[in-house]
């Protein structure tokens, strides 16, 4: 299926059309994939030590005056696991396999990442959120997006027929993944995301929470439009080069180059917790400012509790709600979460200046039995950096952007 939904920004500058895979090897593609390859052919990685993490599980954890930590870390299918503390790391935790400087996805976290660069553009007075999805792209006239206005899609407050059923191979979900890249195509499948964006349809309806992934890709191509650059690349202008990140993050794209906002990110754990410090610390990253503090202070605060229509979320967090891409739980610790699918959590503490990050693999995509306990957990640790028991010498910790935790980066 061929749907016209350009033009879009090109991979390398002066580009004329896309690389393929029958073109990459020729010119002038070859003078930009020959050092983007991982854009076009699955690569794997040639580690510099051997073995590339350890073959078992290691800890640092003794800081916490949690018992049972590691058991229930365990558990809940913990690949890596971190405690930041006035922005010093109190506790980690590495699955077997898995190493600080390792990069894992982080699934639904990367809309969080994606809504900080909006609020960005935001800032600058560069997107309206007052205004249509469709001033901004053109492109999605006709769909379920002419309309709506920029804050509904941040809110995700948009009526779409679409189904977020992950393991359902009729649902809309699987053929955005496969549109994106990320499950074997069929026949009539649109040929990339942006293609993708232009079907979907809804009743019109604005103002009652419906998480939908695709309006996360909808903000991700409203910003290529603002800002002419790639998505990728307004990631990192506007956020990752401003954490003082120990790696490089990387971000699945589809055959159109297009970053699969929200889902495909991928950082190590300390980095992640840089995130969520940037939203302690008001907006601002050792590299600049971000956001606002009045955009951080938003998110904070909560969404619209009475448009929060996600029973499996009021479940756990009664008074929770959504905006600008972020969870809010409307506990009384004030904790707002971004969080992905298989148990990735970034959970913010905002009454100790905590971060905490926590990636795993859980066997299916959601759990409600995971989803809980994986929540009284992180309020258990939340509600342990009260405690008395954390004396000046644990609080100490390893500091994030000093030289020790530089000594992995690549």
């Amino acid at each position: 299926m061929t749907i016209p939904t350009g033009p879009h920004p090109t991979r390398y500058p002066g580009a004329a059309g896309q690389p393929t895979l029958d073109t990459w090897q020729e010119g002038p593609h070859n003078r930009w994939t020959f050092a983007h390859l991982g854009e076009l052919l699955p690569t794997a990685s040639v580690a510099r030590r051997f073995p590339a993490a350890p073959v078992e599980a290691t800890d640092s954890l003794g800081a916490l005056p949690l018992p049972g930590l590691r058991r229930r870390l365990e558990e809940t299918y913990t690949d890596a696991f971190l405690v930041l503390h006035r922005n010093r790391v109190l506790a980690e935790y590495y699955g077997p396999g898995f190493a600080p400087d390792g990069r894992h996805l982080v699934m639904s976290i990367s809309k969080s990442m994606c809504g900080l660069v909006i609020g960005a553009l935001i800032d600058s007075g560069e997107i309206v959120p007052s205004a249509r999805v469709v001033d901004y792209v053109p492109g999605l006239a006709g769909s379920a997006y002419d309309g709506p206005t920029v804050q509904h899609v941040l809110d995700m407050a948009i009526h779409l027929d679409y189904s977020e059923d992950y393991v359902d191979p009729a649902s809309e979900v699987q053929t955005h993944d496969r549109s994106a890249g990320w499950r074997t195509r069929r026949d009539g499948d649109p040929e990339d995301t942006y293609a993708f964006l232009t079907t979907l349809t809804g009743n019109g309806t604005v103002g009652t929470f419906q998480y939908c992934s695709a309006n996360t890709d909808v903000l991700a191509w409203i910003i290529e439009q603002v800002t002419g650059l790639r998505y990728p690349e307004a990631l990192s202008k506007y956020l990752w080069s401003k954490l003082d990140a120990d790696r490089d993050a990387t971000i699945t794209v589809d055959s159109s180059g297009f970053g699969f906002a929200n889902g495909g990110v991928s950082c190590t754990a300390r980095d992640l917790a840089r995130v969520g410090q940037l939203m302690l610390d008001g907006g601002a990253g050792p590299g600049g400012r971000v956001v606002s503090a009045e955009w951080v202070e938003s998110i904070l605060a909560g969404g619209d509790t009475n448009a929060m229509a996600d029973a499996s979320f009021t479940a756990i967090h009664p008074r929770g709600s959504y905006t600008r891409q972020w969870w809010c739980t409307g506990n009384e610790r004030g904790n707002v979460t971004g969080i992905g699918i298989y148990g990735q959590y970034l959970w913010i503490d905002p009454a100790t200046d905590t971060v905490i990050v926590k990636m795993s693999t859980w066997p299916e995509p959601d759990s409600e039995h995971l989803h809980a306990l994986q929540n009284q957990l992180l309020l258990d640790i939340s509600r342990a950096m009260d405690s008395n028991a954390l004396n000046s010498n644990a609080l100490n910790g390893t500091n994030t952007t000093g030289p020790e935790s530089k000594e992995n980066a690549a």
